[in-house]
């Protein structure tokens, strides 16, 4: 059998060294256009944040060790551009200019997505450099030292653009973040919301809400960047308003799209056409709280998803049963989570939800050392679910938030929930944990 896929992402990758593992004479075949394949997309900002570290640290495997270790013909500088279900094949060109063409019996769409870049007049000057690849963090590292850059702005407010935010006050760098909306952070509860805005202004970021971007201008000393009733000046522009899954050539070739444009896909990561497989960030998924199509493109997802694209490939009949959207990020000293569904979403689809927002401590009271957690839980009062839950705080929220994400995929209730045995150690928290504190207030108000 040939699997030949189109993207050397994570997606991709996972699914070609597992469709080896199981099958050792399969012939898996990788199509992807740079030169990186496995790298830790999610430690950038981290990386650019240390001047003294090298981008090629976050390298995991070398396209050769591919090659070499598992026997997968990875065609690094092949760009796919036509995929022709009838004829099954899969056609591109080289980074040297040469056409290509290969035929398959199993394809996986593995294009990833694609930073949005705002159109308006003067995006195309040099200075401005969007953050998703591994190249892109290249880039953006060398721009910081050669041009010694002490201003930066960055589009939107998202996960990225927190990220970056950070990274680049750690490199001295002063940095304004502009955004359309009037709301920091509008999927969050306000008053969480509210703390983690602190924090980033108490670090000397200058938030501006409410802005449109209209035009960035090339001056003397570096960029001007317009919207209306606000002009900035910077040495580095970042555009960090999201992401949009690859899936024009999916289009063109016939398959079914879904939310946000995203590669519909079934629970066994099969596309509208039974030889093609879709997984990463250019596909959609299911919502294990909701039971519809979403697209939430993160990293375990798409690791996942290649994995099961390789055990269908090879007979075992394997479906995801989805997810629940469970992110966290670190900003300056605070960390952010969240799992499942907010207020809005909740209502959105259907649910009657209500919310509690509650303040503990993140150890015993009596502890040294105990700082604030903030908890915001939403349930559902015709059958009492947990929905989804919010946190933020200094410590014990990254790794307390995944009890949620268990929660919701075991479509637990909120007094089911309440009820759980949580381990407990002054160092680590109050004997009535954070979740249970907050569960215990929604049932009372479901």
């Amino acid at each position: 059998m040939r699997f030949l896929i189109i993207g050397g992402d994570a997606a991709g990758m996972s699914a070609a060294s597992r469709a080896k593992r199981h099958s050792p004479d399969m012939e898996a075949i990788v199509l992807e256009k740079t030169s990186d394949v496995s790298y830790s997309a999610c430690g950038m900002p981290y990386n650019i944040a240390n001047s003294s570290r090298d981008v090629e640290d976050l390298v995991v495997r070398t396209a050769q060790a591919f090659r070499d270790k598992q026997g997968i013909d990875l065609r690094t500088g092949h760009e796919a551009r036509a995929i022709d279900p009838q004829a099954k094949t899969v056609t591109g060109m080289t980074s040297q200019g040469k056409d290509f063409s290969f035929t398959y019996d199993k394809l996986l769409i593995a294009t990833g997505g694609s930073p949005i870049i705002p159109d308006v007049e003067g995006m195309d000057n040099p200075g401005i450099l969007p953050l998703k690849s591994l190249d892109d963090a290249r880039k953006i590292k060398a721009f910081i030292t050669a041009s010694n850059v002490k201003k930066a702005v960055i589009l939107g407010m998202g996960y990225v653009g927190l990220e970056m935010c950070e990274a680049l006050v750690e490199r001295g760098v002063e940095v304004a973040m502009v955004k359309p909306g009037l709301f920091f952070l509008p999927w969050m509860d306000r008053d969480l919301a509210e703390q983690v805005q602190k924090e980033v202004e108490s670090h000397g970021v200058k938030l501006h809400l409410g802005h449109d971007l209209t035009k960035v201008e090339k001056t003397a000393s570096g960029l001007t960047i317009t919207c209306p009733g606000l002009s900035l000046e910077a040495d580095l522009l970042i555009p960090a308003i999201g992401i949009t899954p690859n899936s024009q050539m999916a289009v063109k070739a016939g398959l079914e799209t879904s939310v946000g444009g995203s590669i519909s896909v079934d629970r066994g990561l099969k596309t509208s056409d039974e030889n093609i497989y879709a997984a990463g960030d250019c596909a959609d998924a299911y919502h294990v709280v909701t039971g519809k199509k979403t697209w939430i493109p993160l990293a375990l997802i798409a690791n996942r998803a290649g994995w099961a694209v390789a055990d269908n490939v090879n007979g075992k009949n394997v479906e995801l049963p989805g997810i629940v959207g469970s992110a966290v990020f670190k900003v300056f000293d605070l960390e952010v989570a969240r799992t499942g569904l907010n207020m809005r979403e909740a209502e959105k689809t259907g649910f009657d939800p209500a919310s509690v927002t509650i303040k503990a401590r993140s150890r015993a009271h009596s502890h040294p050392g105990n700082s604030t957690i903030w908890v915001h839980m939403v349930g559902d009062k015709k059958s009492g679910r947990l929905l989804g839950i919010q946190m933020v705080g200094k410590e014990g929220v990254a790794h307390r938030i995944n009890a949620g994400a268990v929660a919701l995929h075991n479509h637990m209730t909120v007094d089911g929930f309440s009820l759980t045995d949580m381990a407990y150690a002054p160092p680590f928290g109050p004997v009535w944990d954070p979740l249970l504190t907050a569960a215990n207030q929604l049932v009372k108000k479901l």
